[in-house]
């Protein structure tokens, strides 16, 4: 076995390069643009609140209903470090892609350390199962299922990527027609070693059992990849890792490249329908513009 990519960190470095929260100066205002943008949409859209997916409290979806029956859909999953933050901040992109003719539904799940990262990967992939199920009642064609996430929500975009979970959940393994984390953890190994693990209590086999990276699918939906550009070198390399993999394996995956953005407001790029971002998602969902700029930079 080769040395780890991080093995050249001293214990304090490994902790800062995971301490994202420390790579901006005051993270309140990126934190109430989530709040108050997905308040807006709420109270502007036909939205749907709180409707569950499953029997726990906190299995809860925000449904925006496309205006056309049979329209794609896009999931969001929320970011947080598995430990803060629900749907309820997470629909700013709404208003952008219910106008291009898209249905939205932003998810909830339980929050570490009360719940393991077992159980919120598990909530996840019960949410994508009832949308495949349910969102025809709200304008989704359920043959259309797009997923996106950002920082904890793109390693729960990973786990919703990986194979051999789906048949317990009543789907099938190409459910998902594109994917797009963003700033995501692929790899939880390093986590072990850093204050992170005081809430998501992994060791080595959760580690392995719970990274997307070693849990690639059989076949892969189109991926697409970004991170804010003042991210840590660790940060970056999980997705440019992830994004590797995936081209390794034979599989069709983009980068965009999102600069002067950080690793909490590149996500907020997905409310413009003209950013780069944006338009490579509506791209790959077949709304919108026809087709994107290329935003693409070598990897």
């Amino acid at each position: 076995m080769g040395t780890a990519p991080y093995a050249h960190y001293s214990p304090e470095d490994l902790d800062r390069q995971y301490n994202a929260r420390a790579t901006v100066d005051d993270l309140a205002p990126i934190l109430a643009r989530y709040a108050e943008e997905s308040r807006a949409a709420r109270e502007t859209l036909t939205c749907h609140t709180g409707v569950a997916y499953g029997p726990h409290p906190d299995e809860t979806l925000d449904i925006f209903p496309a205006t056309q029956p049979g329209s794609p859909v896009l999931i969001f999953v929320h970011g947080g470090y598995w430990r803060a933050l629900t749907k309820d901040e997470s629909s700013f992109m709404a208003p952008a892609f219910v106008d291009a003719g898209a249905t939205v539904v932003a998810v909830n799940y339980s929050l570490a350390p009360g719940a393991s990262l077992d159980e919120i990967v598990r909530q996840c992939r019960a949410a994508l199962a009832w949308v495949v199920h349910e969102i025809h009642r709200y304008h989704g064609d359920p043959g259309q299922i797009h997923i996106a996430g950002s920082s904890a929500g793109g390693h729960l975009v990973g786990m919703l990527l990986a194979s051999g979970w789906q048949a317990d959940f009543g789907i099938a393994p190409d459910t998902v027609k594109s994917a797009t984390p963003v700033s995501g953890l692929f790899d939880l190994e390093p986590l072990i070693d850093t204050h992170v693990n005081a809430w998501v209590h992994l060791d080595a086999e959760s580690a392995a059992r719970l990274s997307p990276l070693q849990h690639l699918p059989e076949q892969g939906c189109p991926l697409i990849v970004s991170y804010g550009e003042t991210e840590t070198a660790e940060f970056a390399r999980q997705s440019r890792q992830y994004l590797d993999a995936w081209r390794h394996r034979g599989f069709p995956a983009r980068y965009i490249d999102m600069p002067g953005t950080n690793h909490f407001d590149v996500i907020l790029h997905l409310a413009d329908p003209a950013s780069p971002l944006t338009l490579a998602v509506f791209a790959a969902m077949g709304i919108g513009p026809a087709s994107a700029p290329s935003a693409e930079r070598p990897s």
